[in-house]
């Protein structure tokens, strides 16, 4: 049996539980805090990780890789090899221009920490570039890209709320406001899986939360 390890208040471990959710995987999960990982399993000490029957993988877009490829049933990605890679596209928009970009204001936006005004000047001006660029690649009709779930939408749903939320704290606005990301994520929310994803990531933030006091 396949196991996850890291902790459901990470959005990167919460977009490879959603795809082993949505192909009703069996699985297991291991709370791994950062700092407690498994060094052999992830040299980084990053996670998610995963334990497979062949041994150890990490970085969330391989175990997803990983899993779409052994395990076909409920595909989360299209056939068409073109339509594949639209898909593949858009999470590399979302993690490397969006989530990526963005983290950089979260110490400020949601741990009480402090960003300088230049780092929130230059991660203002990439946001206003790469936001509208995802824009003209994202269908949300009424999933992201198109009318199927994806993994694609495993990544959104897990990245998108923390662009939003991180922007309006830091600069007073949400900066994914000029996009349908609000009924996009409205519509993603009435997914019982993605309900149970939400629940389980916000019970796990207060237990993290309650361990930095």
């Amino acid at each position: 049996m396949l196991k996850l390890c890291g902790f459901s208040a990470s959005n990167y471990y919460n977009k490879v539980k959603l795809a082993l959710l949505e192909k009703n995987l069996p699985f297991e999960e291991e709370l791994a805090w950062l700092g407690e990982t498994d060094p052999e399993a992830s040299p980084l000490g990053k996670v998610p990780y995963m334990i497979t029957d062949r041994g150890p993988l990490c970085e969330s877009e391989v175990l997803d890789a990983y899993i779409e490829s052994t395990y076909p049933q409920a595909p989360l990605l299209p056939a068409d090899p073109f339509q594949a890679g639209k898909v593949r596209e858009l999470v590399t928009f979302l993690e490397l221009y969006l989530e990526l970009t963005a983290r950089e204001l979260y110490p400020a936006a949601f741990f009480g920490g402090k960003v300088s005004d230049g780092t929130k000047e230059r991660q203002r001006r990439l946001l206003e570039r790469y936001i509208p660029a995802f824009g003209k690649l994202a269908k949300f009709s009424p999933y992201l890209a198109g009318d199927t779930f994806t993994l694609a939408d495993c990544a959104a749903v897990v990245h998108l709320p923390l662009v939003s939320a991180c922007t309006k704290i830091v600069y007073g606005e949400d900066m994914l406001a000029g996009l349908p990301v609000k009924d996009y994520l409205r519509r993603m929310s009435e997914r019982p899986l993605v309900q149970r994803v939400n629940a389980d990531r916000k019970a796990n933030t207060e237990l993290m939360l309650s361990r930095r006091k």
